[in-house]
């Protein structure tokens, strides 16, 4: 039986990104997006709940008794951060531990060009980072506060849960809020931020009405505020956004949110050719015609402006994946996987093809 240390210790030198505790099979690293078991021994129930003792605090072991499950921050070795959830399956303890990275990436090695980073230069607006779980939206936004941070004298609040990457001040300030330890609620951290001077705010989840409501809020009053959700493309988030409001606030929202939102950048990870994993991006910029199109509840119309929008800085996801694919960066098989219309992609496939030289 592996130890704690032993299996924490194998996650780092392994470059892994989730580890994986549960009872009836071995411990699990995520390796490049794959599952990599180690060593031979399952873990017992006892083995799981041990090892959550191990690195929960009391309050946390309490919640997760009382409420099934909690989240929260470890630190390992005195250098490595992990985002912690805990929670119990079929009455067993089970973890799933994230180890963030110690520093932050800049932009373009992450793949965001210019006209992303000139975004943070904004006074005010709304920037929403979205994807799946996993798909690399907190090292995003974390290379946008360091970049700030760098660049400019501001007073930058985050609001997360758990805190995830820890910025040090530099030009700016960053004050960085836990919800649980710090503050009751993302709501709560947004209201008291408004009277804290910002210039900058972060928002980790917008999960309910109450969160969206607030940040738009922020938005709207002179902030430039930085959120994420868990969905596929810029039309879908704009959609569901306004479906969380009541039906006879939603012709509001959608006229504020045509005025604040100053971009949607929608991302996955995909395993790289040749190790490790790569960004693909859909990015959109809110322009005259998209705010048209989101105050008009026509947000079909978003991707047609995506896939004509490169001289904006904008770019489809299909197209993302496609470009990835004739830099062999990424497989075939895993560009089909990810792509939003296969048949329009193959078809950008086929002109790319029928464009490229022939040789003799």
């Amino acid at each position: 039986m592996l130890t704690t240390a032993e299996i924490l210790s194998a996650a780092v030198t392994r470059d892994a990104s989730d580890v994986h505790i549960a009872a009836g099979c071995l411990p699990t690293l995520r390796v490049h997006g794959r599952l990599v078991p180690l060593g031979d021994t399952a873990l017992t129930p006892e083995d799981t709940l041990r090892f959550v003792r191990e690195i929960a605090p009391a309050k946390h072991l309490d919640l997760l008794a009382t409420r099934g499950g909690s989240d929260f921050s470890y630190e390992f070795q005195a250098k490595y951060l992990f985002r912690v959830s805990i929670f119990k399956q079929r009455g067993m303890a089970s973890v799933v531990m994230r180890l963030i990275p110690g520093t932050t990436r800049p932009l373009a090695d992450i793949g965001l060009g210019d006209h992303v980073h000139a975004l943070l230069n904004r006074p005010r607006g709304l920037v929403l980072v979205t994807g799946p779980t996993g798909s690399g939206k907190s090292t995003t936004l974390a290379a946008m506060v360091d970049c700030i941070n760098r660049e400019r004298d501001c007073n930058i609040i985050t609001i997360e849960d758990p805190i995830e990457y820890r910025h040090t001040h530099n030009k700016s300030i960053v004050v960085q809020r836990e919800v649980g330890e710090d503050v009751p609620s993302f709501e709560e951290a947004l209201v008291r931020a408004l009277r804290q001077d910002p210039d900058v705010i972060l928002v980790g989840e917008m999960r309910n009405l109450e969160t969206i409501e607030a940040a738009v809020r922020a938005a709207e009053t002179g902030h430039l505020v930085f959120s994420t959700l868990h969905t596929t493309s810029a039309a879908r988030t704009v959609d569901r956004i306004v479906d969380v409001f009541p039906a006879n606030h939603r012709d509001e929202i959608r006229t504020q949110l045509s005025g604040t939102l100053l971009a949607v950048i929608s991302q996955q990870l995909l395993p790289r050719i040749g190790g490790g994993r790569v960004a693909a991006f859909e990015i959109m910029f809110n322009t005259t015609s998209i705010a048209a199109y989101i105050r008009d509840n026509k947000t079909y119309r978003i991707i047609s402006d995506l896939q004509t929008g490169a001289k904006f800085g904008m770019c489809a996801m299909d197209m993302s994946l496609m470009t990835l694919y004739t830099q062999n960066q990424i497989t075939y098989g895993d560009m089909l996987a990810a792509c939003y219309d296969r048949d329009s992609l193959q078809k950008m496939l086929d002109n790319y093809a029928a464009m490229q030289p022939k040789h003799r």
